[in-house]
Parts: C-alpha cells; sequence; structure tokens
C-alpha cells in the first residue's frame, strides 16, 4: 500500500466519521426543533463538524452552554453515537456557532504573548488552568513558535508552562 493510498483511506474514514456525526447531529437538532446547519470538514487528523446559523435562524447559544460546557458534552456524545455506528473510537471536534473557533483565537494569542514573555525573561511561565482542547491549542502555537511546553497539574487544574529555549 502507497502512502497515498493510505492517506486516502484515512481522509476517507474522518469524511465518513463526519457523515456519521453531521447525521446525528441534524436528528438532534430536528428532535429539539433548533435551527442550523452543519458543516462537515477534515483538518489534520479529525472530522471537524460545525453547527452554523442556517438561513432559517440561528443557531441557540445554549447548545454552547456556560464556558462551553454542553458543546462539550455534545462533542462526547456525537464522538459515542459515531462509534456505535462505525466501531471506531473518533477524536472528531464539534464547533457551535464559532465558539471554538474563537476561543482558538484567543489561545493561540494569549500562546504568543506567553512566548514573548518567556523569550524576553529566559523564564518558564506556567499559565491558568485549561481543558484538554485549550492545552493542545496552546501546545501547538508554542511549539510553532520555536519553544517548547508542559502540561502540569491534575484535572481538573491542568495548566500549561511555557520552557525557555
Amino acid at each position: 500500500m502507497t502512502d497515498e493510498s493510505t492517506t486516502d483511506n484515512v481522509v476517507d474514514t474522518l469524511e465518513r466519521e463526519g457523515e456519521v456525526a453531521a447525521d446525528f447531529l441534524e436528528n438532534l437538532l430536528d428532535i429539539a426543533d433548533m435551527d442550523g446547519d452543519i458543516d462537515v470538514d477534515v483538518e489534520g487528523d479529525r472530522a471537524m463538524v460545525s453547527i452554523v446559523d442556517s438561513d432559517e435562524g440561528r443557531v441557540p447559544r445554549r447548545l454552547v452552554g456556560s464556558d462551553g460546557k454542553v458543546l462539550d458534552a455534545l462533542q462526547e456524545l456525537t464522538r459515542l453515537a459515531v462509534q456505535a455506528e462505525t466501531g471506531n473510537r473518533s477524536r472528531l471536534m464539534l464547533d457551535i456557532a464559532g465558539f471554538r473557533a474563537e476561543k482558538r483565537q484567543q489561545l493561540v494569542s494569549l500562546a504568543a504573548d506567553a512566548v514573548t514573555e518567556v523569550k524576553e525573561s529566559g523564564e518558564k511561565k506556567a499559565l491558568d488552568p485549561m481543558t484538554a482542547f485549550e492545552r493542545k491549542v496552546v501546545h501547538d502555537a508554542v511549539l510553532a513558535a520555536g519553544l517548547s511546553s508542559e502540561s502540569e497539574g491534575a484535572e481538573p487544574r491542568r495548566y500549561v508552562v511555557v520552557l525557555p529555549a
């Protein structure tokens, strides 16, 4: 099997996950009589599924919940629905009304500020506790900026420490 056909198989699998997730979420929105369109994409090694505003109306922001807690719960339910259908554990990422996309931008900015501070001071910098999603975004941004980072602490108070070069 070539690398290209392996990559094609992975993309096909992720696209299938996205389709199953979209069907599950469309049914959920219908049952709850809520508006929203479903967008499916593949980014890297994950299916990315988003519930976005539709022509009929806005996605109810209560689907995001306080600090994304309802969104996190819906993501886990969606992953379970995908696993039940495909037999494979899913790592899909769910976004609702751009909440995660906006949060990602804030975290990238936070990481950039921390990197600048660490480069100037030569001292490590501990950030506030974050969710696993938030820590992943920060670790990726720190690495892209040429530094390293590590997670410390125990859930739910786990946090990122940006390390000097």
